[in-house]
């Protein structure tokens, strides 16, 4: 399959066309993803989802977390809701992510409206 992503190296040896983006050896980010997509995450190997961002943060357009949740589910992946603000993330939204990282099985991927929280969140958790 084309790409217009680089090709996730190290971990997965498939292209994909997601844009996500490793920043430990079995965590990945990921800017806002649809239901559809958790059929291709579960193909390239992952095992878990977490989903940092609020329902309807930006509008009624954006998916809502229980259509991603379904997806996930029927894909096999295991899935989880921390709703976490773009701009904050409280010390208990930090070890509830530490948490959900030590025990949701990997190769784990982590999504918001950019990634850059989910990505902070990561940070914040290994601090």
């Amino acid at each position: 399959m084309a790409s217009s992503h680089p090709t996730v190296q190290g971990f997965f040896s498939m292209q994909t066309t997601l844009p996500l983006r490793q920043i430990d050896h079995d965590v990945f980010v990921a800017p806002q993803l649809d239901a559809a997509a958790m059929a291709e995450l579960a193909r390239l190997g992952f095992r878990s989802v977490v989903n940092n961002r609020p329902d309807f943060e930006h509008g009624p357009d954006q998916p809502a977390s229980a259509q991603v949740e379904a997806a996930a589910l029927a894909a096999g992946l295991q899935y989880r809701h921390l709703p976490v603000a773009g701009g904050y993330q409280s010390p208990e939204e930090v070890a509830a992510f530490r948490q959900l990282l030590a025990e949701l099985p990997h190769p784990l991927l982590a999504f918001c409206r950019s990634g850059a929280r989910s990505t902070r969140l990561y940070q914040l958790a290994q601090g």
